[in-house]
């Protein structure tokens, strides 16, 4: 197949979006298709077939920093399309009129166009843009001939936004081989707490050392590691000090991909008890994959689909009494941590890459069929 990959953003972040769309890319081209990604400006230059159609400027949007594009020329997607014979358009959700709308009014008839939603709208204010987006765009969604949610939440955004029903294709995750698991510490080691993500509000980074400085006596000692960059480190700092706990508190700053699985791996407790704002949570489905011990995810609705079956192990970060319990019941408890690998590892992988990967073609396929009976 010829598969476009449009998005408004640039694939220059290593934001969820830009990683679910790079890695259906990469297994794409690897099982012999001809992949394209249709994308607004953008500094890469290693990707094949990368279509830049216009500029960008900088917007906040759903608590989150990202490019909008600025009107793209009709003039150079008509011919893009008409070089390309697309078999599919896949468009992310929600989307800008400039660029991928004029995509998706420019596209031939005989090629499928399908969309992914990929947000969860945090607030009222987000809520509002997209519906009204939806009613602005209300003739142009009649020519997607699919639509899929990646999460629960995000399939929720689409009923209220658009009035469909659609299923739920979750985030491909480039999972490596299992870890070895379990807790061979000696009794006496601390117990390794971390955090692995963007220090910003959102990610609960702050409710995790609020939480650990009022832990209650645990039998066992403990260390945190708040691995990750972000502009609430010399924030963050100061708390740990105040909180007299400095001495146990970690930044190692930013961790590279190829040592993700192994700061994981030796984590006791991984904590992401992000506050809001998720659509689903690249991030807990590599936790769950590759921790040596628990997982404690935020209870936010995004994070509910990878957290499917362990809902036990969700967590109100911004309840800090509460949250310092249950972080002081899996410190104490080296048996409940080792009994919580084998569950988190068969959850993680119903977002496999290559599964994902097949859901979705399948998923293209029946477009495609609905387009060219």
């Amino acid at each position: 197949m010829r598969i476009g990959l449009v998005i408004d953003d640039g694939l220059d972040k290593p934001d969820g979006v830009q990683q679910i769309v790079l890695t259906l890319g990469r297994r794409f081209a690897d099982l012999g298709h001809e992949v394209h990604y249709l994308t607004s400006g953008t500094d890469r230059t290693d990707l094949a077939n990368l279509q830049v159609l216009g500029r960008t400027v900088s917007v906040r949007f759903n608590g989150n920093r990202l490019r909008s594009p600025l009107p793209a020329s009709r003039a150079r997607i008509r011919r893009l399309l008409a070089e390309v014979p697309f078999d599919v358009l896949h468009v992310t959700m929600p989307y800008s009129p400039l660029l991928a709308g004029r995509v998706v009014s420019a596209a031939s008839p005989r090629t499928a166009v399908v969309g992914s939603f990929v947000i969860y709208p945090q607030d009222a204010v987000a809520r509002w843009g997209i519906r009204a987006l939806g009613l602005a765009e209300r003739r142009r969604l009649r020519r997607f001939d699919a639509i899929s949610a990646l999460s629960e939440a995000a399939r929720e955004s689409v009923r209220e936004a658009y009035g469909r029903d659609v299923p739920v294709i979750g985030g491909p995750v480039e999972l490596g081989a299992a870890p070895a698991g379990g807790d061979g510490r000696a009794d006496d080691a601390p117990v390794h707490v971390v955090f692995l993500g963007r220090l910003v509000e959102r990610k609960g980074p702050r409710e995790l050392l609020a939480a650990m400085a009022a832990l209650p006596a645990t039998v066992r000692p403990w260390r945190l590691t708040l691995a990750g960059r972000g502009p609430l480190l010399e924030d963050l700092r100061a708390r740990a000090a105040a909180a007299g706990i400095a001495d146990r508190v970690e930044f190692p700053g930013f961790v590279a991909e190829e040592d993700k699985a192994a700061l994981l791996a030796g984590a006791d407790v991984v904590a992401l008890p992000s506050t809001g704002g998720e659509s689903f949570g690249i991030s807990v489905v590599e936790a769950l994959a590759d921790a040596g011990g628990v997982v404690l995810a935020g209870d936010n609705p995004g994070y509910r689909t990878p957290m499917a079956g362990l809902e036990a192990q969700l967590v109100d970060p911004r309840d800090t009494a509460a949250f310092s319990r249950a972080l002081a019941r899996w410190i104490d408890d080296p048996g409940a941590r080792l009994a919580a690998v084998g569950p988190q590892r068969a959850a993680a992988q119903r977002f496999e890459a290559g599964e994902i990967t097949r859901q979705t073609l399948a998923w293209y396929a029946q477009a495609i069929a609905s387009r060219r009976p």
